[in-house]
């Protein structure tokens, strides 16, 4: 069963490729519209707690705020009821021709979306199969004397199955597999509904021990996320607990068949707290803000704040992620190349060691993406997401080149002008103030066009490109020129000079190769 859920939940995500990350950005426009693309979410990954993860993820990462993610929240434990819906009708008769469809879709086609398609399938067909399973395995305990007496003993000890529930829930980590089982008793009448409620109740907290586990060491709002799940679980079961009676009266009113019957009591739990919670998500949000405090930044620049490998498997997620990385990299490639004219403007030794500094903060997020991206589920990616992950790639390598540039040559070059104090002559140092300066707004312009995915914007960069080859070129010309008229700076700065106009020129070269990086089709 944990497998078919599994299984499912790759080939849903395979279907709609690189659809659910724009899922999530629709939060930003209305709550009601954040339920819906929640419990869209837990249907497509087959798992409320899978989901609760990523939301925890996305807003450590920034990418949602708490507010948005408690809309979404409440969605996905909506979500999740879905597929206990399908498992109530009894289908697992069916079981082997639902795996034998989605195998065939599976193996023989021809597309990406009729293969994503027919492991979904197959994946429902493992579901069912594992239901049916579990009902003709449960035969023999309708004839069993001592089973049926124990399991009437089981019912009367509502807490006791509330917790029990609760544990295997945590410890499989799928509320869905603990409905699917709670079923298949009811299948045989082997579980009265008055017994099944509390295990309905117990499931859904026990599915949120995973995002409480995830939330370790996240920022505090993806422990607010967290804790806010498992408060509206556990205030939702505080009120229903003590009138059963009154909830057990409701659900039998709803369908006349036990497995039914369970089904819609887990769907008329969640749908009732997130009727409830959701009009409440500013106040729960203010007051988890308050309990919750935000903790001393630290401050690790080099090191990776939004890889969270909880969503490899989920490219178009965990894309979203490298590319907050990415973002990070050209901020500091930003910094970097504006401190490089303070270095040669001011002599300024402290700029060089810090540049250094930040060069190795560059690096290791460079290594940190390429192997973030490597290790992503290549069996739910797309054509599409793979292009997007070459493209990442690809820019991520041209701004540590810009970093390597500036490290290695320029403020070498800065440092022999420090240490044998010389200076450029008043043109020259214009000259190259002006340079840099025109290769800085395109720089600027780049990382403002990765950002908001503007291919206008790169596509200036590109053909600006031989502005500022030609601008080089009539520079170095007019250096030469001051040589001739024998200019003392001039002549002691020659190298140093001629040298720092190269190497901007060829930083902006790699800052042309990531304007044609982002408007690389399919890449935006």
């Amino acid at each position: 069963m944990l497998y078919g859920i599994r299984l499912t939940g790759e080939g849903l995500q395979g279907v709609v490729g690189g659809k659910l990350r724009s899922l999530l950005q629709s939060v930003t426009r209305h709550r009601l519209l954040g339920l819906l693309s929640g419990a869209t979410m837990a249907a497509i990954l087959q798992s409320s707690a899978a989901t609760l993860v990523m939301l925890v993820s996305f807003t450590s990462a920034g990418f949602l705020t708490l507010r948005q993610a408690l809309a979404l929240m409440l969605g996905a434990d909506i979500g999740t009821t879905l597929t206990a819906q399908l498992l109530a009708f009894q289908l697992y008769d069916y079981a082997l021709v639902v795996v034998g469809l989605g195998a065939l879709c599976w193996l023989s086609g021809q597309k990406r979306l009729v293969k994503s398609f027919g492991l979904s399938l197959l994946g429902f067909g493992f579901i069912f199969l594992a239901l049916k399973l579990l009902v003709d395995g449960l035969l023999p305990i309708r004839t069993n004397e001592e089973a049926q007496a124990w399991l009437v003993q089981v019912s009367h000890y509502p807490m006791l199955s509330l917790v029990a529930a609760a544990l295997l829930t945590a410890v499989i980590q799928s509320s869905l597999a603990t409905i699917g089982i709670l079923i298949a008793f009811a299948a045989h009448g082997l579980l009265p509904l008055d017994g099944a409620l509390p295990m309905i109740l117990g499931a859904n907290i026990g599915t949120c021990a995973l995002a409480l586990l995830s939330s370790i060491g996240a920022t505090a709002d993806a422990k607010r996320v967290a804790i806010a799940h498992a408060a509206v679980k556990i205030a939702g079961v505080l009120l229903v607990f003590p009138f059963l009676d009154h909830f057990q009266q409701a659900v039998a009113a709803t369908a006349d068949t036990l497995p039914r019957q369970i089904a819609n009591a887990h769907l008329l739990f969640n749908t009732a707290l997130a009727v409830v919670c959701l009009p409440l998500t500013g106040p729960l949000a203010a007051a988890l803000t308050k309990l919750v405090a935000e903790p001393a930044k630290l401050g690790q620049p080099g090191q990776p704040m939004h890889l969270d490998p909880s969503v490899l498997n989920t490219p178009a997620l965990a894309i979203g992620q490298a590319t907050r990385e990415m973002l990070r990299m050209a901020d500091i490639t930003q910094e970097m190349y504006r401190a490089t004219l303070v270095a040669f403007t001011r002599d300024d030794e402290d700029v060089v060691d810090r540049i250094e500094e930040l060069e190795n903060h560059l690096d290791g997020l460079n290594q940190a993406i390429k192997l973030y991206l490597t290790r992503m589920s290549e069996t739910a990616m797309t054509p599409a997401q793979h292009r997007e992950e070459m493209g990442i790639l690809i820019i991520i390598n041209e701004m540590e080149s810009i970093g390597d540039i500036i490290d290695k040559n320029l403020m070498e070059l800065a440092k022999k002008k420090i240490y044998k104090g010389l200076r450029f002559s008043d043109d020259g140092m214009k000259e190259v103030i002006a340079l840099h300066q025109l290769i800085g707004q395109h720089l600027e312009m780049v990382i403002t066009a990765l950002t908001t995915r503007n291919a206008e914007l790169a596509q200036q960069v590109i053909e600006a490109k031989t502005q500022v080859a030609h601008q080089e070129r009539q520079l170095k010309q007019a250096h030469v020129k001051r040589l001739h008229e024998g200019l003392v700076e001039s002549i002691e700065t020659s190298a140093i000079h001629l040298d720092v106009l190269t190497n901007l020129k060829r930083i902006n070269s790699h800052v042309t190769n990531i304007a044609y990086a982002v408007i690389e089709p399919n890449f935006t």
